[in-house]
């Protein structure tokens, strides 16, 4: 699975264009997270369709990275966040964006957008194990 962090201006309608252009190549956008800081933002989106969603932002000319994703889960308690992203600091790895994905019970799924997926598959692998 793959993110595409996308690069916006903070302004009225930005975000509107944005996902105004992946539904019109008929993608659904499974996941999403953003904020601003100044004049600018971030996207941070998961879609049902990588391709089209190339396609979109290609016709808009946005400016994006797309990522591989790493998807763990957590229990919705005080703390795993904080233990599961202290384990990927520790391994060297960068978080980019962190996604929330959606939960089942008392857990919650999380989709990191980090600089090495494989390093951070490996480190959160026992991640289950957080807060149990």
């Amino acid at each position: 699975m793959h993110a595409f962090l996308v690069d916006l201006d903070n302004k009225p309608g930005t975000l509107a264009r944005l996902t105004e252009a992946i539904a019109a190549k008929g993608v659904n956008i499974n996941s999403m997270s953003g904020a601003t800081c100044g004049s600018s933002g971030r996207a941070a989106i998961i879609t049902s369709d990588d391709a089209a969603t190339r396609t979109a932002l290609g016709d808009i000319k946005a400016t994006y990275k797309e990522m591989e994703v790493t998807e763990t889960t957590l229990r919705h308690e005080p703390g795993t966040l904080a233990k599961a992203t202290r384990r990927l600091a520790d391994a060297g790895v960068n978080i980019e964006a962190l996604i929330p994905v959606g939960m089942e019970g008392s857990d919650i799924r999380v989709a990191f957008v980090t600089s090495d997926p494989a390093k951070a598959r490996e480190t959160l692998s026992h991640v289950g194990t957080v807060s149990r």
